[in-house]
């Protein structure tokens, strides 16, 4: 039986057990970190009929469930903030709804402009600081954490503190079950507090929209707040740093965008498929017996989806092992699919284009500091990601 997710040192190359499962176990039996039993899923057909399928649910909760982690918070997928979120149904959608109408792709456009500027300030201070300079901590990580806080009208000078709360959530390895616990406990009254405070003095942001709608209860509303501040900058924190290592990893990927600057839309989209550390992938319980290709899981199944090694199909991407620029269509489930896709994704893909693009035009001559191989990953966290990403100018 695999451990799972499964050992890889190599920082930028896929596990060579994500071929193998998929062409000759894409049904797989897998132990956890906690040494419970899941399916793991890899072929391409098989994780994007389970992320859409209503009968596999985010609850991980039930009795029955394999747990992610021996803690008994479970990190993230199992934390207070996830159950107060409507799961399926009308709840859902209309808590969807009213949540995604500020993740509309006009709103992400209008918001551009001031992510370029933001962005141009972050390498300017990256400039004047010196290579080589870790581009994670430079630009990765305060250009999302700036706009998520800005959307939520939130100082982004508490920056550290979400960092912090957000890696207790994400990372099944780290913290100690106090540790965890005393993170959460100052997470939800920081939020509780910025909730409050914004009913009493509302503004232009997203809890200010969402508390003058009435249709959010005031967990949600928390929890909501939450979601959006671990979501809305470690995810993308990591993959701007894993995207600009892939890039520079093949020299000849970096020059062919510097020579045709259209390519980087499709390029953030390729970079999305290619990403060979998503981390854990996503996490689903079966409440009912359900055929998936031809294996029938019972009900209670834990099913663990790796959009990672779906995403390098090669029935449903053609060279799926090379990294094309230029790849249209790129129906990639990078931010999974169906009713439960991700949110923030028209967020997420702005980012990246604006760091990618900004990038390009003030550091064309950028280079990695270390041989690629030599990049690390970091270990435990739910959503992947290099530790440092060092660079040249």
């Amino acid at each position: 039986m695999l451990n799972y997710p499964i050992p890889n040192p190599a920082p930028l190359d896929p596990p060579a057990e994500w071929a193998d499962l998929r062409t000759g176990c894409p049904v797989a039996d897998v132990r956890l970190p906690s040494g419970d039993r899941a399916a793991l899923l890899t072929r391409y057909a098989d994780v994007k009929q389970v992320l859409a399928d209503p009968r596999f649910t985010r609850r991980l909760d039930a009795p029955d469930a394999a747990r992610l982690t021996d803690s008994e918070s479970g990190g993230v997928f199992n934390a207070d903030m996830a159950a107060r979120i409507p799961d399926s149904g009308e709840e859902h959608q209309r808590w969807r709804q009213q949540v995604g109408r500020w993740f509309t792709v006009k709103r992400m456009t209008a918001l551009r402009p001031g992510m370029v500027a933001m962005a141009d300030r972050l390498i300017d201070d990256m400039v004047a600081s010196g290579a080589p300079a870790d581009l994670k901590a430079a630009l990765g990580f305060p250009l999302p954490v700036w706009v998520i806080c800005d959307l939520l009208g939130v100082p982004d000078s508490d920056r550290e503190k979400f960092a912090y709360w957000s890696d207790t959530l994400l990372n099944l390895t780290r913290y100690t079950e106090q540790e965890i616990a005393a993170a959460q406990a100052e997470f939800v009254a920081y939020t509780g507090a910025h909730v409050a405070a914004t009913r009493e003095a509302p503004g232009d942001d997203l809890l200010s929209a969402l508390i003058a709608g009435g249709d959010l209860s005031e967990a949600e509303l928390v929890a909501t707040g939450q979601a959006l501040l671990v979501a809305g900058h470690e995810t993308t924190a990591n993959m701007i740093g894993k995207m600009v290592g892939m890039l520079l990893a093949d020299r000849s990927r970096w020059e062919r965008l510097l020579a045709d600057p259209s390519l980087v839309r499709s390029a953030v989209e390729e970079v999305l498929r290619f990403d060979a550390d998503p981390g854990l992938g996503m996490p689903r319980y079966l409440a009912e017996d359900a055929e998936i290709g031809e294996a029938v899981l019972p009900r209670g199944t834990t099913v663990m989806c790796s959009m990672g090694a779906a995403n390098r199909d090669e029935t449903a991407f053609t060279a799926a092992a090379e990294m094309d620029l230029g790849r249209k269509p790129n129906p990639h489930l990078a931010f999974g699919a169906g009713a439960h896709s991700c949110l923030g994704q028209a967020l997420a893909r702005t980012e990246l284009q604006v760091a990618l693009e900004v990038l390009l035009r003030r550091l064309p001559g950028l280079t990695l500091a270390v041989a690629p191989g030599d990049l690390e990953r970091v270990e435990g966290l739910v959503v992947g990601g290099l530790r440092t990403v060092p660079v040249r100018w």
